[in-house]
């Protein structure tokens, strides 16, 4: 029996690491042991690296927060509190927790004939309620500092040494002599950022993994500056901030990722290496990605064409919060908890995109 085991697992294994699905003819992984120009080639094992790595920058991620975001948000004049607190009632919670958060208006008329309660002030209930498990202004206002500086930093550190490399210049370099490439430039850069370019570090196609990252990098850092200026209420520099990261956001993934990165990937290096097995699935996993593109673009697009035209930017479709009239609620409540409170329509970006970026990078 353990025989057998034995005997699957090795072929699986086999089957996994196959060659000819992940290296074009003629290579084998034997060919990436040896050295390139003084320099081994990446090997599948240094991926573990990533755990220390991403101890050490959530360790810096820590101090940064508390050391640099959180005094420059209290300077900023951002509370340190939370949403107002809903009023404890059992019924409701036990609704709350084991039912629905979002009561229907079935619901709603029956809670308000058990409670005698008006359904207005049920609804307010479970606004606050769900409020109370989201992260107050400072913690979101912390979050995008420090994901505006690791996004800036990296931009520019990948800047740094792909304006030197030839590939930059001229995509077609990304296949000349391939697999046969120096890595170690771009060994840190690619460590960081580990789980978006495990394909390209595995097989080797770090060349064109790091024009990947660069081009999905230049935008991230606007959205986050977009999100400060919004936590600390510039209302007009988060307009103008959302505004160019949506053209930049759309320039770069419809307009520069299909011509530039799709070409070469596509066309290219079918040119110059040919297809194999893992080919497919890389450019497949790449038009994905531009399907996702466009489908971010035509949401990104939405909200700017709303500012433009309201003057205020409006509620991210992916946000993870809800909308901004549910925060004016919270916020006049605490004068008036579950009073009457209007509201003059979604009007910021407190949406978490980045991570996204993700699932999108």
């Amino acid at each position: 029996m353990a025989t057998a085991v034995a005997g699957a697992l090795g072929l699986l294994w086999g089957w996994l690491w196959s060659e000819r699905f992940w290296l074009p003819q003629n290579v084998s992984w034997a060919d990436l042991e040896g050295p390139a120009d003084g320099h081994g080639y990446p090997r599948a094992r240094h991926i573990l690296s990533v755990f220390p790595l991403a101890a050490g920058i959530f360790s810096v991620r820590l101090l940064f927060e508390r050391f640099i975001a959180k005094p420059c948000a209290l300077h900023l004049g951002i509370q340190d509190s939370g949403p107002y607190q809903a009023q404890y009632n059992a019924i409701l919670e036990k609704v709350f927790v084991s039912i629905t958060k979002y009561p229907d208006e079935k619901r709603l008329d029956g809670l308000s004939k058990q409670l005698d309660w008006d359904v207005r002030k049920i609804q307010c209930w479970f606004r606050h309620r769900r409020n109370q498990d989201k992260p107050p202004t400072l913690t979101k206002f912390c979050e995008s500092m420090w994901r505006f500086t690791f996004y800036l930093c990296i931009f520019f550190y990948g800047i740094r040494f792909l304006w030197l490399s030839p590939w930059f210049w001229d995509t077609r370099q990304c296949w000349y002599s391939y697999p046969y490439q120096d890595f170690l430039i771009m060994f840190v850069h690619h460590l960081a950022t580990i789980g978006l370019i495990t394909f390209s570090y595995i097989n080797n196609m770090v060349r064109v993994g790091t024009l990947v990252l660069c081009l999905h990098d230049v935008s991230d850092f606007l959205l986050e500056a977009a999100k400060l200026a919004n936590y600390a209420k510039y209302q007009r520099l988060c307009d103008t901030l959302f505004v160019i990261f949506s053209a930049v956001f759309v320039a770069t993934r419809l307009g520069i990722y299909p011509f530039w990165i799709l070409n070469t990937t596509l066309f290219e290096s079918w040119e110059i290496i040919g297809p194999y097995p893992s080919w497919w699935l890389f450019n497949g996993l790449l038009l994905t990605l531009q399907v996702l593109h466009v489908i971010w673009s035509y949401l990104i697009a939405r909200i700017a064409f709303k500012a433009l035209i309201r003057g205020k930017v409006s509620k991210d479709d992916r946000s993870d919060v809800e909308s901004s009239s549910e925060e004016e609620d919270v916020t006049t409540s605490t004068k008036n908890p579950c009073g009457n409170s209007s509201s003059n329509g979604a009007n910021r970006v407190n949406g978490h995109m980045g991570g996204n970026y993700w699932a999108e990078e």
